[in-house]
């Protein structure tokens, strides 16, 4: 295709030109903010500044990903240099008042889904193939990726620069999306944020968020973890990366230092903390949550999410969340011999449950031997219990809230459970996505991807989806998985995780 039959799109600070799909085009790298490199470098995003001429959207922009995170991922997640990591990827099955690509005049705006990539806050890329919007253009919705710095230089306290600059990004990248999606067919009042773990943790962060409140109507959290980490612990961790690098903390100090030397540094503090015993670390994980994540600094991130549900931030936005049913438990199976001599309460208290927990666990998992036991108390802890915690607390804070819970149980064929990342391909009607049949087979189940995505797709276009919002009393939930089926008293097996 040349460049006179590719489509052109003028954004607020400047024309891009990206590429036409089989239905829809695609703008990606499109960059919301100045590098933040040199003297922007751990200071908050600034928008970028206009350009003359047209810029070429036809490839993913840098990611702020600057190495693979580990030598083989299950997702694909490319690491793309340059210095412009701040951007967004845009696609559209139709493009704004202009003309469609066959020339006709386009239709009213299209509902707008902006989704964040997970990575556990220090990993991830939005090139990823698996977040490709296209599948939700079949949909007609518009569909937005994000860029966010990742690590010590997104949520690293430093002292003299501002907090949780990552979610400065988040903020940026959503004011970008109020002033342009327009021009790329999307209805900037009709937009739905989500993300999956890390990404799942964006949008119920940005859910309790007062500074947020205007740039969204709807939230979907897959597998969403919540902001838990104080400032205390955040700065705590600042110093000692600052001392462990031979720098004072603040941005002249760490500006002496390369981008891999901060990975380097990430590596190292992670080591300091290594007991020797993997499985201790993954429990200690379990326990204090990630270091290197969004933390309550008092004003941007007034509340912990849950606090900030109390308080009645985010009521008024309606939410769609779940997780799969056995996210972590694949990563405890070959966990036995590290257990031996250990009764199971005793590896329960190694996870932070209390004996009367623990016994109340244990009795609502019967039949199950002692490793799968310990495998779903991780995959609870760490995933399952936030999405009752949220459903909870909106219903208790405002009975009138409207809060949708699911669960994701099909299992898959090659892991042999309903793991992590299972649910993304569905999520993304993009069930041959490269790398997909990991986790799905060669024949994953049509069904499933037209329940999954279409429940999220018509959660987008403001259609609710065909259960009951969560009540305390009913708590009546969506099993996806094949066949799938409504259920009540859903998520009960975990509640004593979620009082203490």
């Amino acid at each position: 295709m040349s460049a006179a039959d590719r489509p052109i799109v003028d954004t607020a600070r400047g024309s891009v030109q990206g590429v036409w799909r089989e239905n829809s085009a695609a703008f990606l790298g499109i960059p919301f903010a100045q590098p933040p490199v040199g003297e922007l470098r751990f200071a908050a995003p600034v928008p970028h500044q206009p350009w003359t001429g047209i810029l070429d959207a036809s490839s993913h922009g840098a990611t702020p990903q600057r190495v693979p995170y580990a030598p083989e991922t299950l997702i694909p997640e490319p690491s793309i240099a340059g210095e412009s990591t701040l951007n967004v990827n845009v696609f559209t099955p139709q493009l704004g008042v202009a003309t469609s690509k066959d020339g006709g005049t386009t239709a009213s705006a299209l509902p707008v889904l902006v989704f964040f990539h997970g990575g556990a806050y220090v990993a991830g890329s939005p090139a990823s193939p698996w977040y490709d919007g296209s599948g939700f253009n079949q949909d007609s919705v518009v569909t937005v990726t994000v860029s966010y710095r990742l690590g010590f230089d997104g949520f690293g306290w430093i002292s003299d620069a501002p907090h949780n600059r990552a979610v400065r990004d988040w903020l940026l990248a959503l004011e970008w999306v109020q002033d342009n999606i327009v021009a790329f067919g999307g209805d900037p009042d009709q937009v739905t944020l989500a993300g999956q773990s890390a990404g799942g943790g964006v949008v119920l962060t940005l859910l309790t968020m007062p500074s947020a409140q205007h740039l969204f109507a709807r939230v979907i959290s897959l597998s969403g973890v919540t902001t838990t980490q104080s400032l205390e612990a955040a700065q705590d961790y600042g110093t000692r990366f600052a001392a462990l690098g031979g720098v004072a903390p603040t941005r002249s100090g760490f500006g002496t230092l390369s981008e891999l030397q901060i990975i380097d540094l990430q590596d190292q503090m992670a080591q300091e903390a290594a007991s020797g015993d993997p499985l201790e670390d993954l429990f200690a994980m379990v326990r204090d949550g990630l270091v290197l994540a969004p933390y309550v600094d008092g004003d941007l991130i007034p509340y912990p999410t849950v606090e900030g549900i109390g308080h009645g931030i985010g009521a008024d936005k309606q939410v769609l969340l779940g997780s799969a049913d056995q996210e972590f438990n694949g990563n405890l199976a070959q966990a036995g011999p590290a257990l031996e001599g250990q009764s199971t309460e005793q590896v329960l208290a190694r996870l932070g449950m209390s004996e009367t927990t623990s016994g109340s666990y244990l009795q609502s998992h019967p039949g199950l031997t002692q490793i799968e036991i310990v495998g779903q108390a991780v995959s609870d802890l760490l995933f399952r219990v936030w999405a009752l915690k949220v459903a909870q607390a909106r219903a208790a804070q405002d009975p009138r809230s409207l809060t949708w819970v699911y669960r994701f149980g099909w299992i898959s064929p090659t892991m042999g459970v309903s793991c992590h990342c299972l649910d993304l391909p569905f999520f993304f009607n993009a069930p041959a996505a490269p790398g997909a049949a990991k986790l799905l087979g060669e024949t994953p189940p049509a069904s499933l991807v037209r329940d999954f995505h279409g429940t999220a797709a018509d959660f987008v276009h403001g259609r609710a989806p065909q259960w009951q919002p969560w009540i305390q009393n009913t708590r009546q939930a969506y099993l996806f998985a094949v066949p799938g089926m409504l259920i009540s008293n859903a998520y009960t097996d975990i509640d004593m995780l979620a009082i203490g």
